[in-house]
């Protein structure tokens, strides 16, 4: 059942945006670029998703099919985190192929390193936790539940960008094998993190979704 609810979600309920942003993990590649905008982009796609779907009236048409509402909750979940999973892999061979071919850094803020990573766990961990419960108090306010969630996000962004430009964290910026492995427990925390943070969005928001009277 959930599989075919995400079927759906990808064929019906996804705007095309959706993996437009998805595909643009190849933007680490690109000399001189705020990487950390990469997440900002896979916070977008889900927010149009979630616009087109009060638009085509989606929540609504889903409770009209024999599921439960949690399994809708669930299902909206499955969807961010394949979207962004999809980002993270399409990002990695860039982001390896980008060391050999310009290996003199990133002038413009953070490299796609091993702490790259971990801090962008944690910034769309944030954004879906904020997005998903606050959407599900209605099931249509989205645009206030983005207003909400892009803002801590974008804060998270910027402090990654300008933290690797402070002396005492430079080694956060660093692309030197040894120094990526002292960056190996921020990656580890933002995935905890992120996982757990889902777990908790899920659950709150299919509480919430029991409650709205569609």
């Amino acid at each position: 059942m959930m599989f075919n609810l995400l079927y759906k979600e990808l064929r019906l309920a996804a705007h095309p945006n959706l993996f437009i942003f998805t595909l643009l993990g190849a933007l680490v590649i690109v000399p001189a670029y705020p990487y950390g905008m990469v997440f900002l982009f896979g916070c977008l796609g889900p927010y149009i998703t979630f616009m087109y779907g009060r638009e085509t009236n989606d929540i609504y048409y889903t409770s009209l099919l024999p599921v439960k509402k949690s399994d809708t909750v669930k299902a909206k979940c499955l969807l961010i985190v394949l979207a962004q999973m999809t980002q993270l892999l399409i990002s990695l061979p860039f982001a390896v192929l980008r060391l050999s071919i310009l290996p003199n850094g990133n002038p413009a803020g953070i490299e796609a390193n091993i702490a790259y990573y971990g801090f962008g766990f944690i910034i769309c961990a944030i954004f879906n936790l904020i997005l998903l419960t606050q959407f599900f108090k209605t099931a249509y306010k989205v645009g206030k539940a983005f207003i909400l969630a892009i803002i801590p996000a974008a804060i998270g962004v910027i402090i990654m960008e300008v933290i690797v430009h402070i002396p005492r964290f430079q080694w956060l910026d660093s692309i030197e094998p040894a120094i990526m492995l002292k960056q190996l427990p921020i990656l580890v925390i933002g995935i905890v993190f992120y996982i757990f943070s889902m777990l908790v969005a899920y659950r709150v928001s299919a509480n919430r979704f029991q409650q709205v009277d569609l």
